[in-house]
């Protein structure tokens, strides 16, 4: 069969079937039938088109396409709108981009630039901070940061700044503290980081077993997680994976 009339016949009928299962008008099977690849055009342009921009996962995919061959498109866009005006808003999403693409230096910039004036003790922008300072490996900066974030702003409860304290208290060696700071963590964690963190650490400090009963527990609450966190966590529990098997039974 030649290879135009074969793709010919695999766009009709996955545009059939998209008729069918998505309850589109009858008379769309034969416009597609009667006309090729016109009709195919025609129907991917008036049915699928429109649907793809409404739906918030085809946005997302495509976003992650995007990307995959263009990582910097992103930033050069805010770039451009930070150009334009040089608000606080444009610089905190060139620093959160940053963030995403690891120019943790850069992201750190920005943010020291947003804290000034009304600004300057800001929870959000100081936590920003504080991430860009460790993901770079500076740490004593980092610790500072967190202390004048919590001593600026009493009442600011974050998951994620608990979880980046004890990081630096592991970080700079203060183990028996960012093991204190891991169990509690490990206990209602939105996600499955600060629970390996923690099975990591008590391996790392000789504690064998209660880390394979960490390590066991997170396997075992992934059984039951939804399919969608079992992907979100999924680097975390392989890695769990990993360690488990090298401790060996016990």
């Amino acid at each position: 069969m030649p290879l135009l009339v074969l793709l010919s016949l695999t766009l009709q009928i996955a545009c059939a079937v998209h008729v069918v299962r998505t309850g589109r008008q009858y008379y769309w099977i034969w416009i597609i039938l009667m006309a090729p690849f016109l009709g195919v055009i025609i129907y991917t342009i008036a049915e699928v088109l429109p649907e793809l921009r409404n739906d918030p996962r085809s946005r997302q995919a495509a976003r992650k396409v995007l990307h995959t061959f263009d990582p910097e498109r992103q930033r050069r866009h805010i770039k451009q709108r930070l150009e334009v005006a040089d608000t606080v808003e444009n610089r905190r999403a060139l620093a959160e981009e940053c963030m995403r693409l690891g120019d943790y230096v850069n992201a750190a910039e920005l943010y020291r630039s947003i804290l000034k004036g009304v600004y300057s003790t800001d929870a959000g922008f100081l936590l920003g901070l504080a991430q860009a300072q460790a993901n770079s490996a500076d740490f004593p900066g980092a610790r500072t940061t967190l202390d004048t974030l919590f001593a600026a702003n009493p009442q600011f409860r974050s998951s994620d700044a608990d979880l980046l304290r004890a990081r630096v208290l592991e970080a700079q060696g203060d183990h028996a503290a960012a093991l204190e700071q891991y169990q509690t963590l490990a206990l209602g964690y939105p996600g499955e980081e600060a629970r390996y963190r923690y099975g990591a650490l008590l391996k790392q400090n000789g504690r064998f077993s209660d880390a394979r009963n960490v390590f066991r527990d997170m396997l075992a609450r992934a059984k039951h997680a939804p399919r969608y966190y079992r992907k979100k966590e999924r680097s975390w529990l392989e890695s769990a994976q990993r360690e488990l098997a090298s401790l060996g039974p016990g």
